[in-house]
């Protein structure tokens, strides 16, 4: 679980293929790196070493505060999660700097699977359905939950074919 939330915060505001570059380097760095770094290896690498993989200083920040959460077992275990509603698991990890209430619904979706997320603040999810539905503008997060309750209980699939809609 360290893993993907590292993974998470090295993606955000930055192109896939960047943060791919950035993320395979940072692996690169540690034995067994193709798995990924563990909280108690990212604490023991020297800040400038992450930095010279391509890690921003906030984003070196963030990742430091989530292997400082995650060694002293402040943050829920991939075992834990799956006992936790979802806005549980939001609140939980959003306590972690740079890990907001947008990519923790990421890694509900991706990461975890659960089938009834709806990320109400994602700019291409709204603009997708701003497509969808011929209006132009894009809707608040309010209309947006609104309209989105008919999708439940598979408003995660509903993101899918939203965020699909927009690749055409």
């Amino acid at each position: 679980m360290f893993t993907a939330l590292a993974q998470s915060i090295v993606y955000q505001q930055l192109t896939a293929r960047a943060a791919g570059t950035i993320f395979a380097r940072v692996r690169a760095l540690y034995p067994h790196g193709h798995l990924g770094p563990t909280a108690e290896q990212v604490l023991r690498t020297p800040d400038a070493k992450l930095q010279a993989a391509g890690i921003s200083t906030p984003k070196l920040l963030a990742l430091k505060d989530l292997a400082r959460r995650a060694a002293r077992h402040e943050i829920p275990t991939l075992n834990d999660v799956g006992a936790m509603d979802d806005d549980a698991i939001v609140e939980a990890l959003s306590r972690v700097r740079g890990i907001g209430p947008w990519t923790v619904q990421m890694f509900l979706i991706f990461h975890l699977g659960r089938p009834d997320v709806l990320p109400l603040e994602d700019y291409a999810l709204r603009k997708a359905y701003a497509l969808h539905i011929r209006r132009g503008e894009l809707p608040e997060a309010a209309e947006f939950a609104r309209r989105g309750e008919r999708w439940r209980p598979y408003r995660s699939v509903a993101s899918w074919y939203l965020w699909r809609s927009l690749e055409r």
